[in-house]
């Protein structure tokens, strides 16, 4: 797949006025400071559409962009920033929670993984949640030019050895660098694979 076309379509905090679920739906969550703004432009090939900042927790709304007109990337805010308020935490987390949940054509919520960090017990719960409800994932390590050959491996594998505690398939995974725009032809071919079996959701009543 190659993007031609991709541009900001609306912010909410109230999953019940995103955009129409007629179209394909992937979302991109992770840990503040995961490089999921870095990651969206690198998929996108458009360095500003989503905000990049040196301040984590910057994304606090569920922010739609429109690609080539046939679907949609969203990028949510980030779990476990500690320097927001606890109620403001609780706001992000009951939004994402709703959105997650909720939305009829969620085809993938990617979850970014920061491959230089040990397993992190807030990804590993956040991931686990997910699974248990069935939601469909796909796990994204970041950074990953960060590290050698080597130290990537026994990285990834880290967190495959976590994961096997509670699951016994392991989600999809892909290995990524928003600097080298490596994994973007991986992901984007899963998502051309995802989308061409994509059907509408049936209207409520109908």
């Amino acid at each position: 797949m190659e993007i031609k076309d991709a541009k900001f379509l609306i912010s909410q905090s109230d999953p019940s006025k995103c955009p129409k679920p007629d179209k394909p739906e992937y979302a991109f969550i992770g840990r503040s400071n995961v490089g999921k703004s870095s990651l969206i432009n690198m998929l996108t090939r458009k360095k500003g559409l989503a905000k990049t900042s040196a301040t984590p927790g910057k994304t606090q709304l569920i922010n739609h962009f429109i690609v080539d007109n046939a679907w949609y990337l969203v990028d949510l805010p980030g779990y476990g920033y500690a320097k927001a308020s606890k109620r403001s935490r609780e706001s992000w987390e009951k939004m994402i929670r709703n959105y997650i949940l909720n939305r009829k054509n969620l085809l993938t919520l990617f979850i970014l993984i920061d491959c230089r960090l040990e397993p992190q017990a807030i990804d590993l719960s956040f991931v686990n949640w997910a699974g248990g409800r069935q939601i469909p994932i796909a796990l994204v390590f970041t950074k990953s030019d960060k590290l050698s050959r080597q130290q990537l491996v026994y990285s990834v594998e880290l967190f495959k050895k976590e994961l096997r505690k509670n699951w016994e398939e392991l989600p999809l995974m892909f290995i990524t660098s928003a600097e080298k725009h490596s994994g973007r032809a991986d992901i984007l071919d899963y998502i051309q694979q995802v989308n061409s079996e994509f059907l509408p959701p049936k209207k409520s009543g109908g």
